[in-house]
């Protein structure tokens, strides 16, 4: 279909990928260890939600003028780099136990809000997303299809979906650890800003990267 072969190998590898740590497991990590379960879920559908502007940007060829411009790269870069950072902090900073019962009911759903947008956010203004669709989806679409956007599409289709599946599995094993471990909240500060902490560090070493 629309040239694509190897489908069972790019669903595997896709697996993989979506389960190396990085700042949407971070993101889903912190969310989860700080709201519970639901908090963790919104995070893993805003990253999801996230995708499809790479999943667009790679069916148009966005994805390859990112990669061709050193210009377009660096500003995406920075500006990705600077809210990790930013996004760290606020996780880092953050107090007060709002993962209890109280904390899913009326204010809770204003904060689900903030951390749906943050995720969707977080994966959006990730330039090595982008060009990670545009180095590994073209692995398994045929070089003569006629069809390379639908391709495009489908592919990243797929693999947002099996992303925010892992998500949200992490997300209820992340909630589920946490407070079990959990004593007056402070395993949920534990691993909120330890989450934090690790975002400032890939935020800084966003900026510090080059398109490799």
């Amino acid at each position: 279909m629309f040239g694509i072969h190897d489908l069972g190998l790019f669903i595997v590898s896709g697996i993989l990928f979506n389960l190396a740590p990085g700042p949407d497991v971070l993101y889903v990590v912190g969310r989860s260890a700080r709201h519970g379960a639901r908090g963790g879920v919104v995070a893993a559908l805003g990253i999801g939600t996230g995708c499809f502007v790479h999943i667009l940007a790679a069916a148009v060829g966005l994805s390859a003028m990112l990669a061709a411009s050193a210009t377009a790269f660096t500003v995406i870069k920075f500006v990705g780099a600077a809210y990790l950072v930013y996004t760290g902090l606020r996780m880092c900073l953050a107090s007060g136990d709002a993962g209890g019962p109280a904390a899913e009911a009326g204010p809770a759903r204003a904060s689900h809000r903030g951390v749906f947008v943050q995720g969707f956010l977080t994966n959006a203004l990730n330039p090595k997303v982008a060009l990670f669709f545009l180095a590994f989806l073209p692995q398994f679409i045929d070089v003569h299809s006629p069809d390379k956007a639908w391709a495009f599409a489908t592919l990243g289709l797929i693999l947002d979906g099996t992303g925010t599946a892992c998500n949200v599995l992490l997300a209820l094993v992340t909630a589920r650890l946490a407070a079990g471990f959990d004593r007056g909240g402070r395993a949920r500060r534990f691993f909120s800003r330890g989450a934090g902490a690790l975002f400032v560090l890939l935020g800084v070493r966003l900026a510090l990267a080059d398109r490799a």
